[in-house]
């Protein structure tokens, strides 16, 4: 979401930009004014958008374009150069329990995806041999439990569901339960979204 945002932003700055043999600082600070609007709208921590900005304007600024670049191409290399060393330059794989099932909970804003997300990551998984159960956790949004059973049935993954009307713990346990029994390895529990102003 956070790449979408930039991305958008960071259009119509790079529209400005070409053409030059050489990024100015108002180019420079303009296009990281939008990098910093869209990293905080998607709820990335002050502080490490204000760092991060600061690296990406230092190592702009002055930037000569590469031989094939424009220099809206320069920015978003550095971009991707700097957000690829802040996210991890190595790649993290799950650890799945000793004993299945290995349970996975997604959570984050509402509306950024977390369902979609659940179903693409349990089909995901399905392709590499393990046997998933999607897992309706969202009742405060039904919307979002039906949602779940359509991209379960779509991507012929099973999905454990209580209804709207229980305690989202209660509807963990009861998937990793029916998991157990199911011969299932794999929960992955869609939760419901928080706002950007909840208390964590």
């Amino acid at each position: 979401m956070a790449f979408e945002n930039i991305t958008a932003r960071l259009q119509g700055v790079f529209k400005n930009l070409r053409g030059k043999g050489k990024l100015t600082e108002k180019d420079v600070r303009t296009a990281m004014r939008e990098v910093r609007l869209a990293l905080l709208e998607a709820d990335v921590n002050y502080r490490v958008v204000k760092d991060f900005v600061a690296i990406l304007t230092e190592r702009a600024i002055g930037s000569e374009v590469l031989e094939s670049l424009t220099p809206a191409q320069q920015v978003i290399k550095i971009v991707h150069e700097e957000m690829t060393h802040l996210m991890g330059e190595s790649q993290s794989k799950i650890t799945f329990a000793s004993k299945p099932p290995t349970v996975i909970m997604i959570v984050g804003l509402q509306g950024s995806g977390k369902t979609t997300t659940s179903a693409k990551l349990a089909h995901y998984f399905k392709k590499q041999g393990r046997k998933p159960l999607l897992t309706a956790c969202d009742v405060y949004r039904p919307a979002a439990i039906k949602q779940l059973q359509v991209l379960g049935e779509q991507l012929t993954l099973p999905v454990f569901t209580l209804g709207d009307k229980q305690n989202p713990v209660d509807i963990a346990k009861g998937a990793i339960s029916q998991a157990c029994k199911q011969g299932q390895d794999l929960v992955i529990l869609d939760t419901a979204g928080r706002l950007h102003v909840d208390q964590i």
